[in-house]
């Protein structure tokens, strides 16, 4: 099935100005549907062990980056963007004027510089970097909150006192990119997830070269916005099984393009409840070579009217598990049939998460953000009012992702909206997020 009614509800009324502002682009196909299983009260989460395990990643052949290529103008600099952040920020960012619940340093662990960006693009011979991505002095196990935030805008003061005070593990900005230099001098440690948005997103001709065509249109932009560590591409891709061997190679030459400029990718960009397992086994050679290259594998995943709804629920072809969804927690489907058995772990961060009403054959009233199920949270117990009971079920989530050590981070859908994503504004709950993230260092 397709999501039809995402379709209608992102595309029938706005204006092509819009909808280069959005963030999210209508997906495909639904979820297979199974009763919930447990509760929200009853959901049972595994009490959190932080665990350093040794991963044994499989390296496949060294890549031999192809011959110095000739940018194309029309591809890259289309935009006339100009010499500095493709965005400056909304607003002028105000320094907190209270003290914190707990006033803390930048976590210890330090991130190590892997290139000096320039604004000249000229390509460069890179080959694949060795990987050890999860447990190395870049990526240790984060023992604390993996809660952050996705910003369309920066027009928000809440998002960078976010930042200074919670000290986030990640961070995702799509577009305004211009403050991701202020997200960096603030909280050194924030690993930076960023996009352009693209709505022309189309399995035609050979992959590699629309990757090639792809990376050269965004270049500009890549680099003149250094503090992004990871790239992503296209936004909520539903291959199917049909394309996913295309969309692989797709991903595989992405990530060698951006490569030869010194950037790091982040693949995959999933709907919430895609890819099936089977589909997902297509995909294993784009993580290979992402591995190969130290980049990092991303996806949505979102529950409505609630976030555990089909918590506990089988995907095709295999048996129901207690701690596996086919919405949230749908990731360890990946992890735990393909990625772990193949050596593959890669590091995740599930760039955009919460509650989104799309989500077709579901119980509860009708909505989109998480503003339109407050008071059916507070219904189902999740809290007093309708922003504790989505922190709850945020902190539900948090429990969770806590216990697997390659997910870097979540990031709540979102701060800083424009257009139809009012409902989903995050920005009222932002010093109760503040709050929560610090008090659970």
């Amino acid at each position: 099935m397709i999501y039809d009614m995402r379709l209608l509800y992102r595309y029938s009324f706005l204006s092509v100005f819009l909808l280069l502002l959005v963030s999210c682009q209508p997906t495909g196909t639904l979820p297979t549907r199974v009763p919930v299983l447990t509760k929200p009260e009853e959901v049972a989460v595994v009490e959190e062990v932080a665990v350093e395990t040794a991963v044994s990643i499989a390296i496949p052949g060294t890549f031999t980056p192809a011959p110095a290529v000739t940018i194309d103008p029309a591809l890259n600099f289309g935009d006339n963007s100009p010499l500095g952040p493709t965005l400056t920020p909304s607003i002028t960012p105000i320094l907190p004027t209270s003290t914190p619940i707990v006033q803390s340093g930048p976590p210890t662990r330090t991130r190590v510089a892997t290139r000096t960006p320039t604004p000249i693009p000229t390509p460069i011979d890179t080959a694949p970097i060795a990987p050890d991505p999860i447990f190395n002095s870049d990526y240790p196990v984060i023992t604390g909150s993996k809660l952050s935030i996705h910003v369309i805008r920066n027009n928000d003061k809440g998002i960078m006192d976010f930042v200074r005070w919670a000290q986030p593990s990640t961070i995702k900005v799509v577009d305004d990119l211009g403050f991701t230099s202020d997200v960096r001098e603030a909280s050194p440690n924030t690993i930076i997830v960023g996009r352009v948005n693209q709505l022309d997103q189309e399995y035609a001709g050979l992959p590699e070269d629309a990757a090639r065509a792809y990376v050269q249109r965004h270049l500009r932009k890549y680099l003149l916005n250094s503090d992004v560590d990871y790239w992503e591409g296209w936004n909520e891709a539903d291959p199917n099984v049909e394309n996913m061997d295309w969309y692989a190679r797709f991903e595989q030459e992405r990530v060698r393009e951006m490569a030869r400029y010194g950037l790091k990718t982040a693949i995959g960009g999933f709907a919430t409840g895609t890819p099936e397992v089977n589909e997902f086994a297509l995909f294993l050679p784009a993580v290979e070579t992402a591995l190969q290259y130290g980049g990092i594998l991303t996806l949505h995943e979102y529950g409505a009217p609630e976030i555990t709804f089909l918590y506990g629920g089988a995907l095709p072809g295999y048996p129901a598990y207690p701690d596996r969804g086919a919405l949230t927690f749908r990731y360890r489907w990946f992890y735990r049939e393909l990625l772990e058995p193949a050596g593959l772990v890669i590091p995740l961060v599930v760039t955009e998460a919460g509650l989104d009403g799309i989500i077709g054959n579901r119980p509860g009233p009708s909505g989109y953000g998480w503003q339109d199920f407050a008071e059916y949270g507070v219904q189902k117990g999740w809290g007093n009012t309708g922003s504790e009971a989505f922190m709850a079920q945020l902190a539900w989530y948090d429990r969770g992702v806590r216990q697997d050590p390659y997910v870097l981070g979540f990031n709540v859908f979102t701060a800083g909206p424009v257009g139809h994503w009012w409902n989903y504004d995050i920005g009222p709950l932002l010093p109760m997020m503040t709050d929560y993230v610090i008090n659970q260092r």
